[in-house]
């Protein structure tokens, strides 16, 4: 049978409405999801329990390497766009996030900051970002190329796809740090490389359900010998593994991260306008206005959004009653609640908007943006109310539940429905490097929740006060900001020029 017959008849086969290949992506992403969340919820005990830094420092790290993890994005998506399409580069992120994984595992050394143990340490840590830049904005391309630009399922089937992620986000922290904390962190992120490799195997093994998509745009080129005497290809590869040792050299350098950070930031999104002014038409100019104030907003959510990893994951270690059913549980256990919400509501928020669609008052993008805004805020005043009945005792477990549940619903308002609107208003020959510059700006809010946890102090017992304060002040920041993105949301959308999308594709 041809290939475009095969794929015909592949096209023809759906699981509950949606293509099967949304589903290979679904686990594909719950594994490396599995692996990246499991290692997050060690890694800041990991840095303060096992190669004792401080708490400043550790924080700076978390920042630096969160954020990094999010800046090679916009490289693996231009590369993607480029040269290898986003089958390959999903197939290439995974074999190097899980050799980092294994290599922080196999180099784990006594306590202390033994230079050794420290640089494989950092080594590994290089590897996983090189490979998430290949690997996190081209499955979500890969996702959105299943889908017409006008497909009411584009939507819900981001949410589930964000489902998935969840599962891992889930499934490793528990894994990870029951296995890391309690028999030790070489066991905790060796979980975190098989993980990995389960979803590779997945995802090569069962290619053909993407029917074709995700293909390279030049074959040809990728086969052409380059001045190093291997074909284009492997010369991405082999200047990817160079990259992974020079982010090894700048990594323990996090303080210089962040002026990088706003330079390479600069530079992309007045690319990306250059592009626009230079080569668009006003329609799609327009929509790539709409797209930039969306990703505008990024930082600022996940600045707030990402202190679950660090600051609130040391206050949840040292100020909570983790007392449930007579077991003190880990602290580090508690990064799975927010994936668990998810799991829940992803489902319901799914069919939200489509029966809201259906009654034509579904909210736009960006008034889902502004609703998450506000119901972060929220997240964190809750706790900080919390905090003060308790008085001079410890936090009643039931208000980190509260915070992740208020911060589950604003992440279900802020990021599916940010990936698919990347994918809706992006031109094809810019999709891959807008959807990195969206995981650009996630980065700069990584390395802002980073700074903002380090405002928080360390958070021992006499410096409550100073972790409720910070929080209490970004609680208010975050919901007063999501106000007056409802208020301008009317504007931005008239910019995406919704209505005309399903007419340009038929033509």
């Amino acid at each position: 049978m041809a290939s475009s017959d095969m794929n015909a008849v592949e096209a023809g086969k759906t699981w509950l409405g949606h293509p099967r290949g949304l589903y290979l992506l679904f686990f594909a992403e719950m594994w490396e999801r599995f692996s990246y969340y499991g290692m997050r919820a060690i890694l800041i005990f990991y840095l303060t329990k096992h190669f004792l830094f401080g708490e400043d420092k550790a924080y700076l790290l978390y920042g630096a390497y969160t954020s990094l993890v999010y800046i090679t994005p916009v490289i693996g998506g231009y590369l993607s766009d480029r040269f290898l399409g986003p089958r390959k580069a999903v197939t290439a992120g995974g074999v190097f996030i899980a050799i980092g994984h294994f290599l922080i595992a196999v180099t784990e050394g006594p306590g202390g900051q033994q230079p050794f143990y420290l640089n494989g340490f950092y080594l590994a840590l290089a590897s996983i970002i090189v490979g998430t830049g290949f690997l996190k904005a081209n499955v979500s391309v890969l996702v959105g190329e299943l889908y017409p630009r006008d497909d009411a399922r584009r939507d819900p089937a981001f949410s589930i796809f964000y489902m998935g992620i969840n599962m891992g986000g889930m499934l490793g922290p528990i894994v990870c740090g029951l296995l890391g904390e309690l028999w030790g962190w070489n066991w905790g992120f060796g979980a975190a490389g098989v993980g990995m490799l389960l979803g590779l195997a997945g995802f090569v093994g069962l290619k053909p359900w993407l029917l074709g998509k995700g293909e390279s745009p030049a074959p040809q080129m990728l086969r052409e010998r380059t001045s190093a005497g291997v074909s284009r290809e492997w010369t991405i590869y082999l200047g990817a593994t160079l990259g992974v040792f020079a982010i090894w050299g700048v990594i323990r350098y996090a303080e210089l991260l962040g002026y990088a950070l706003l330079i390479f930031s600069a530079l992309t999104v007045g690319y990306i306008l250059w592009r626009s002014f230079a080569t668009l038409g006003k329609v799609e100019r327009d929509r790539m206005f709409a797209a930039l104030f969306l990703i505008a907003l990024n930082p600022l959510f996940w600045g707030l959004f990402e202190q679950t990893g660090s600051s609130l994951n040391i206050f949840t270690d040292r100020n909570v009653d983790r007392v449930i059913l007579g077991w003190n549980v880990p602290a580090s256990l508690f990064q799975s609640v927010n994936s668990i919400f998810i799991i829940l509501l992803a489902p319901i928020f799914a069919v939200l908007w489509t029966v809201l669609d259906k009654r034509r008052v579904e909210p736009s993008s960006t008034a889902k943006f502004g609703i998450g805004l506000i119901l972060c805020g929220a997240g964190f005043l809750v706790l900080v109310a919390g905090a003060a009945m308790a008085g001079q005792g410890l936090t009643p477990v039931i208000f980190v539940f509260l915070i992740y549940l208020f911060h589950t619903m604003a992440e279900l308002c802020f990021s599916p429905v940010g990936l698919s609107a990347m994918t809706r208003l992006s031109v094809s020959s810019m999709v891959g490097l807008v959807m990195g510059t969206w995981f650009l700006a996630m980065a700069a809010g990584n390395f802002i929740a980073g700074l903002i946890a380090r405002a928080t102090g360390s958070g021992e017992a006499g410096n409550v006060v100073q972790v409720l304060d910070v929080y209490t002040k970004i609680g208010w920041f975050s919901a007063i900001v999501g106000a007056l993105v409802l208020l301008i949301s009317p504007r931005i959308t008239r910019m995406m020029h919704l209505d005309r999308i399903g007419t340009e594709d038929n033509a």
